[in-house]
């Protein structure tokens, strides 16, 4: 029944031919007329005789053996006719060429070939007419005789479409997968027991009904019987196909299950003739090797046991290095190669012990050897003392990971550094005979010394501290010097390690396969399959690389055993020659400093970021030197300077210790690379303290000289046009005194500065020497140049307010007894004051040199006192007009118009503007008297034009006005017949009311 309905289907899968499937199919037979027909032929294989791969389904793919010269699908080209006649499109899409091409691609009309001839039916006139009798004579036997292919097409759809009806007249409960006849239901379905009677009677009616029902049953039999019968004779060929193929399998099983026998008993040929025999040899050779290392094991524990006894020879040598490394090897093999040995279960503590002891020998012996180094005198050479003992040390030390050892050279560092102060101080004391030893303190005795003598002692202990650095400096330096190489030493066979794996990868991975195949492993014993896994080799060839293997794991104790033996025969020569023994330290010590580190196990040195944290405790302590150096002469400043000795210093002695103290800090910076703050900041507050006696004594002197300035124009000596030629050539330096010269040359009556006369005071002249101190100082002492700049402000502030109390206040009335302040003595003091002025921009560009840029906001002062001194000069400008001012007040409001003319008022007013223009023309610039005339005019003006108001004249050409005219024209030519007021326009008709 499965038959059947595998059957009904074949209809539907043979209609392939019809054009909507868009498929392009070949026949088979060239002489078949139609392929929809020819379908049902063509069988899928059942069994094919070779695997088509992978559990494809049968109609997946062509059998390569039942079609392999059968033209099949796949056989087929996508060509371009079957893509421009696909039958599944009503019409052919303009966007297949279009996309590319252009829209004009489908409508372009193809022009036809010039070489192509015009082919028409008259060419095939000739063989038309040739043909058509025997076209009617075949056309003929068509219709007697059909061919048979056409006779079956026909009967072929006829009995299918009848197979067809027939079966679907059998029931579809017959043909459903779960049918069975233990269902109720479905035996109810199947025998209908309702047409029978229920009673259990027969009659004649059940007998009909269960007759007609057995009949009925027996003919959907046969229609399925006839079905299956039809469907096995068209298949008939594929079942007899199937046959085949499984017996010509079972011949090949035949043939394999042969030739395997075959095999098995060749491999036990081999095996029995061959094999036997040279694994015999292979296990001989193992038994060889396995002596050889018994013997290199018992080698090496002889040498083993001698390891105490060298050690000890090593250590009475003071061989640390060579000790360490030779408890160092022995308790890697003790570990490694001889690891469960019951006599040598006790060594191992043992040596760890002696270690422990080297390390207290080696830390003892690295502070002697500092102590020596750092307290020999310095009158020898600077070369660090035994060079190669103390790069022996720092090696064992590392080695020990004793990293603190520097602290120990800081400890002994600051105990020479007490006694080179000590040594220094009593040399300087024996040479003196005052100064009782036994009966002061020693900084009491430094106090006692007169300047020069403290002086020297300091320089004597700056020098002894500058070759105390050096010493240190190339002490560490030897220390550096260990250090990189060990780190440089390390990171090289970091790299031939990484090298090294990188060559002998492929190697590794070869064997790494051997072994994953079933490789040999003669160490663990397994020898007999070394046979197995050379592929492609002889057994002669296995058999030398075995041995070639075993040689390899033979060697690897002997080595450690070399080792072990060279450390003890060294030692041993260096115990037994002691005479040589430094040589030898030297030569040990280099080779595992430079040649033999690679001997030591990585681990036993530190790490690469200890050792760069050791080099950088090494430059940190270089700078502790140098801070230990300065805070050890700090004290020695600071005893000097208890009883406020260095502030009683003259300028030129502390200069020369400011000097002093700047070079030994430079030189410190230089040998070191950082700069010490404490000795240059005990400097400073000693140079503040400097400053201030400084300033309070030039203070002081200068108000002094203030309080006895009667403010009469000095003259000016040649020694001070000297030193104001020098400021104006940009030296801003006070320069040095000569013995003779200035007394032969007379004072001049003004001191000319860039082409200008200024008449001055005595008082300026000095103050000028002054703020010339003040600049050299810091000339001398540059760190000093804030404090000196706030100091030189004060001083002219100083001087600005008290000449201001002195002259516009009148207090030299009192002081000096001036009877009274005159216009002179006033514009003597503008003239100073503008003298000063000149000399602020100097001042402040050459501090400014002196200056950081984040100082710059201290050059502020500057302004504010350049300020403050113009106020005061605009300030005795007005005090001038004032005076005439006042006089005109009181001149003027007695002025009346009438004969005689010139009036007494105007002859008075013009004798006293020549009094003040005598007075003040040769103390004040030509450009400022004209200013101050043109001031003193217009008050003049402002007051006659008050009094003409108030007598009623005007300018209306009368008498009075004429009167007037005369008095003004007097007026006039007076003031222009002064000197230097020629051209000076007085615009007179300004005292007359302007007309509204």
């Amino acid at each position: 029944m499965s038959s059947g309905h595998g059957s009904s289907s074949l209809p539907q899968s043979s209609g392939g031919g019809d054009p909507s499937d868009g498929l392009f199919h070949k026949p088979r037979d060239p002489s078949t007329a139609s392929r929809h027909y020819r379908m049902p032929r063509s069988l899928p294989d059942v069994c094919p005789k070779e695997p088509t791969g992978e559990g494809r389904g049968l109609c997946d793919g062509p059998s390569v053996v039942a079609d392999q010269h059968r033209w099949t699908v796949y056989n087929s080209k996508v060509n371009l006719p079957a893509a421009l006649n696909d039958p599944r499109l009503a019409k052919r899409e303009s966007d297949f060429f279009t996309k590319t091409w252009g829209l004009d691609f489908t409508d372009t009309e193809v022009m036809p070939s010039f070489y192509l001839p015009n082919i028409t039916r008259e060419h095939f006139s000739s063989y038309l007419h040739e043909t058509a009798q025997r076209e009617k004579i075949h056309e003929r036997c068509k219709i007697i005789c059909p061919n048979k292919d056409d006779l079956s097409v026909p009967t072929i759809t006829n009995n299918y479409d009848k197979a067809r009806v027939e079966l679907e007249q059998v029931p579809k409960i017959f043909m459903k997968p779960e049918f069975v006849l233990n269902d109720p239901t479905t035996f109810n379905a199947v025998l209908p027991w309702s047409h029978f009677s229920v009673a259990g009677g027969k009659n004649s009616r059940d007998v009909a009904s269960s007759r007609l029902l057995q009949e009925k049953l027996s003919h959907y039999l046969d229609v399925v019987e006839v079905s299956i019968a039809r469907q096995i004779s068209l298949r008939s060929e594929a079942f007899f196909h199937a046959m085949s193929s499984q017996h010509e399998l079972q011949d090949r099983l035949r043939e394999t299950a042969d030739a395997v026998a075959k095999l098995q008993a060749r491999t036990a040929a081999i095996n029995r003739v061959v094999c036997r025999g040279p694994l015999r040899v292979l296990r001989d050779a193992l038994t060889y090797n396995n002596c050889i290392k018994l013997h290199n094991k018992l080698k090496l524990m002889a040498a083993v046991h001698q390891t105490q006894p060298t050690v000890q020879l090593l250590l009475s040598t003071s061989e640390f290095v060579g000790a360490l490394e030779l408890i160092a090897t022995t308790k890697e093999v003790l570990q490694q190669e001889l690891q469960g040995i019951h006599s040598f279960r006790h060594l191992g503590s043992q040596l760890c012990e002696m270690e422990l002891l080297i390390d207290k020998m080696m830390v003892a012996d690295f502070s002697t050897y500092a102590q020596s180094d750092l307290n020999r005198p310095f009158e020898e050479d600077c070369q660090v003392l035994e060079k190669d003992r103390l790069q022996s040390l720092v090696f064992g030390l590392l080695r020990q990971r004793k990293l603190d050892f520097l602290d120990i050279y800081s400890e002994e560092m600051m105990h020479a550094a007490k006694n080179i102060i000590r040594q220094c101080v009593l040399k300087s004391l024996s040479r003196i005979n005052e100064i009782d030893l036994n009966t002061i303190k020693l900084y009491e005795q430094m106090r006692l010394m007169t300047f020069n003598q403290w002086f020297d002692l300091l320089m004597d202990i700056f020098e002894q501290f500058i070759s105390f650095v050096k010493r240190i400096k190339a002490t560490l330096g030897v220390i550096r010097n260990v250090v990189l190489e060990i780190l440089d030493s390390s990171q090289r066979s970091r790299q031939a390690e990484v090298t090294s794996a990188t060559n002998h990868s492929d190697s590794r991975a070869n064997e790494d396969e051997e072994e994953e195949s079933g490789g040999p492993d003669l160490r663990s014993g397994e020898a007999e399959l070394a046979y197995l896994t050379h592929e492609g080799l002889f057994i002669s060839d296995a058999l030398n690389e075995a041995e070639q293997r075993s040689c390899v794991a033979a060697q690897t104790p002997s080595r450690t055993q070399r080792r072990l033996e060279a450390c003890g025969s060294d030692s041993a020569s260096a115990t037994t020659d002691s005479s040589s023994s430094r040589e030898h330290n030297s030569n040990t010590t280099s080779s595992l400093t430079i040649g033999g580190t690679g001997a030591i196990s990585e681990d036993v040195m530190p790490s690469d970021l200890e050792l760069g944290r050791v080099a950088n405790n090494i430059q940190e302590l270089l700078y502790t030197a140098s801070d230990v150096s300065h805070d050890r002469c700090v004290k020695v400043l600071l005893s000097r300077a208890k009883d406020g000795s260095l502030e009683r210093l003259s300028s030129s002695e502390f200069v020369c210790l400011s000097q002093a103290v700047e070079a030994f800090v430079k030189d410190t910076e230089d040998l070191c690379g950082r700069r010490s703050v404490s000795l240059r900041g005990a400097l400073q507050s000693q140079a503040n303290r400097f400053v201030q006696r400084f300033h309070e004594e030039r203070k002081t002197k200068l108000s002094l000289l203030l309080d006895n300035e009667r403010w009469k124009q000095a003259d000016v000596p040649a020694e001070f046009q000297e030193l104001v030629d020098s400021i104006a050539d940009g030296r801003i330096t006070l320069p040095e005194r000569k013995a003779t010269g200035f007394e032969e040359r007379k004072p001049n009556e003004f001191l000319c500065v860039d082409g200008q006369k200024y008449a001055v005071v005595g008082t300026v002249l000095l103050l000028i020497r002054m703020f010339l101190e003040y600049c050299q100082c810091v000339n001398d002492i540059p760190s000093i140049a804030t404090d000196i700049l706030t100091r030189l402000a004060d001083l002219l502030k100083h001087f600005n307010s008290r000449s201001c109390q002195l002259v516009l206040g009148a207090g030299a009335l009192q002081v000096v007894g001036l009877k009274t302040i005159t216009t002179r003595n006033l514009a003597l003091a503008s003239r100073c004051l503008q003298l000063v002025v000149h000399y602020i921009p100097v001042i402040r560009a050459h501090f400014e040199t002196r200056l950081q840029p984040k100082q710059y906001n201290i050059l502020r002062h500057f302004d504010h006192i350049t300020k403050d001194y113009n106020d005061h000069i605009a300030e005795i400008s007005a005090k001038l007009v004032a005076i005439m001012d006042n006089m005109f007040a009181k001149t003027v409001s007695k002025y009346e118009v009438k004969a005689p003319m010139p009036s007494a008022s105007l002859r008075n007013v013009c004798k006293q503007m020549s009094k003040m223009h005598e007075a003040i023309y040769e103390l004040l610039p030509e450009e400022q008297t004209q200013m101050l005339f043109l001031r003193i005019n217009a008050s003049f003006k402002m007051h006659l034009k008050r009094q003409l108001a108030r007598l009623g004249v005007i300018n209306d050409a009368g008498p009075q006005n004429g009167l007037v005219m005369v008095d003004v024209a007097f007026y006039t030519g007076n003031v222009q017949a002064l000197r230097s007021l020629e051209q000076l326009d007085l615009n007179m008709p300004e005292i007359w009311e302007q007309k509204r």
